[in-house]
């Protein structure tokens, strides 16, 4: 569960994330059992609470290069490599371990934004494209 642990607190990081994803240029949030963030039909990240029963409420996100490998080897206890999608690159971010960091849950979204939003879009977010 989240910070609290609580079914509301889960919805309070689940609506602050969707409010940061669907600010982004064209970005679409699409809320069912989960959250899917999504550009132009590519999707960039996803909001999962107990996704397969697995009990962890966290951020997956689609990562540059080496930088899944860097985060789970760095903090463990923090970053996991996604069924499914850890196979293709992607890092979650656990968010049910005490308050996020939430300029660290920013930089991860739009990190995978640029990697799958047109570079045109990609451009408009501060910092410019991923790869910077």
């Amino acid at each position: 569960m989240a910070e609290d642990g609580s079914p509301r607190a889960n919805e309070e990081l689940r609506a602050r994330l969707e409010r940061l994803a669907g600010g982004l240029p064209e970005a679409v949030v699409e809320a069912e059992q989960h959250s899917a963030f999504r550009v132009r039909k590519k999707t960039f990240g996803y909001y999962l609470d107990d996704h397969h029963g697995d009990g962890i409420v966290a951020l997956c996100v689609k990562a540059a290069p080496g930088q899944q490998q860097a985060l789970v080897g760095a903090r463990p206890e923090r970053y996991l490599v996604p069924a499914y999608l850890g196979a293709k690159g992607w890092v979650s971010l656990r968010l049910d371990l005490g308050a996020p960091d939430w300029a660290e849950v920013e930089e991860l979204l739009l990190d995978s934004y640029r990697l799958v939003a047109p570079k045109t879009l990609a451009a408009r977010v501060t910092g410019g494209p991923a790869g910077r």
